[in-house]
């Protein structure tokens, strides 16, 4: 069981502010232009812990309570804009903001610190995996080399799972407060970021990618939590960030969609670490254009949007999508006709992105991205679930299952009730 990060509700029908016979006093307008911030905190902040400082024109907890009921709701009543996505690098960046925001983690805290459903089992379940083990060691590579299907293996399977164990332990430390989490967390960046210095081989950028997404998580955390995170550490874990992760990533890939989305993903994340406006706007253009050429609707034609670097004529197209000839429905993905893991994998990166765009104020999940995820699980997840895959798509036959542990639970929250999936998905 993943940990659930979720608490959205849906704004559909919400009256408006002056509806709602709200004043515009300067509790209200404090959390207005703080934004998704001030969103997140409206539903997470319990009534014992202090006020975020932004709020503090709101005095105490009732006035907040009520400016929070005055807020504009994340989601117009209308539904899905269908508009572009904006690939511009906030203002102001928020910390931490990969993935999860500050009020999301102290949400998760609170829920496990009193024993509450699901997220205690979850977190129980996620210490007794054996990346949270404070007796296991890192094992850096200067070069990772990693072939087709990791074939070399020369340190692929050990740089995933110790950037996992950074991040695991790294939600550890904030749910605890138990510092041996956290020096454990700070132990695998330090590791890895005083010896690594190249990807070699074939799958080298999606291998980064992988990695590199995870360690932006964990920095994040352990950067902005009262870790005792060294200076001189942390200036190490940025030039890796910086100098071997971004580029091996930041120029995207041709191949599946699955590899450019996570490199992506992994590029955003790096960017807020860095705070680095160019790469987020570079990383976030490359996924604007992906997305729309990885999951197809029948408003783009009688046949998918081409990827970047890949031919526009039909002969090509129908190649990379993996032979399919007709699309008349929307939802289909590139790799639907690989196989639904593969295809999960996909879909899961442009959450992950989705998320940490959220939190940096960028809303995504109401434009164009939203309207085609929406479509995609729409289409897949019934077969999921036991529905017969019909002859016409991919002649009846797709390989492997989709990986629930891909699909996380906060971004099946944004699915069910801010863009307002209409068909049953519990993949």
């Amino acid at each position: 069981m993943a940990l659930s990060f979720s608490y959205a509700t849906t704004a559909q029908g919400a009256p408006t502010v002056e509806e709602r016979g709200c004043a515009h006093d300067n509790c209200l307008r404090a959390l207005i232009r703080n934004g998704v911030p001030a969103q997140d905190y409206c539903v997470a902040l319990s009534s014992t812990q202090p006020l975020p400082s932004f709020a503090a024109p709101c005095i105490d907890h009732p006035r907040f309570t009520s400016a929070c009921a005055c807020l504009p709701p994340a989601i117009s009543a209308t539904g899905l804009t269908g508009t572009t996505m904006p690939t511009a690098a906030p203002t102001v960046w928020q910390h931490p903001g990969v993935f999860v925001s500050k009020p999301q983690l102290d949400y998760v805290a609170n829920k496990v610190k009193d024993s509450q459903q699901p997220w205690s089992e979850a977190f129980s379940s996620m210490l007794a995996y054996n990346l949270s083990s404070l007796t296991r060691t890192a094992s850096p590579y200067a070069t990772v080399e990693c072939g087709p299907t990791s074939t070399p293996n020369i340190g692929c399977y050990v740089e995933r799972d110790d950037s996992m164990a950074a991040y695991v332990n790294a939600l550890a430390w904030w749910i605890t407060k138990s510092k041996t989490y956290a020096d454990k967390a700070i132990y695998y960046m330090n590791a890895w970021s005083g010896m690594l210095q190249a990807h070699t081989n074939s799958n080298a950028p999606l291998q980064a990618g992988w990695s590199a997404a995870n360690w932006a998580r964990a920095g994040e955390i352990m950067r902005y939590s009262n870790a005792n995170w060294a200076d001189a550490d942390i200036r190490s874990f940025e030039n890796m960030l910086r100098n071997v992760y971004i580029p091996i990533i930041i120029n995207g890939s041709t191949q599946n969609g699955n590899w450019e989305l996570v490199m992506m993903e992994a590029a955003i994340g790096a960017a807020v670490f860095l705070e680095d406006t160019a790469i987020y706007e570079e990383a976030m253009s490359i996924f604007a254009a992906r997305v729309p050429a990885y999951i197809y609707l029948t408003s783009d034609g009688p046949l998918p949007i081409p990827a970047r670097g890949i031919k526009a004529d039909p002969a090509s197209i129908v190649k990379y999508w993996n032979w399919k000839t007709i699309y008349n429905t929307s939802g289909i993905a590139q790799e639907t006709c690989r196989d639904f893991a593969h295809t999960s994998y996909g879909i899961s990166s442009i959450g992950h992105a989705a998320e940490t765009a959220r939190i940096q104020g960028n809303y995504l999940w109401t434009t164009a991205l939203g309207t085609r995820i929406r479509a995609a699980l729409e289409l897949h997840c019934p077969f999921q679930t036991g529905t017969q895959i019909p002859m016409w798509l991919c002649n009846g036959t797709i390989g492997r299952s989709m990986d629930p542990g891909k699909i996380p639970d906060n971004f099946l929250t944004n699915i069910f009730s801010r863009i307002r999936l209409t068909s049953g998905c519990s993949c």
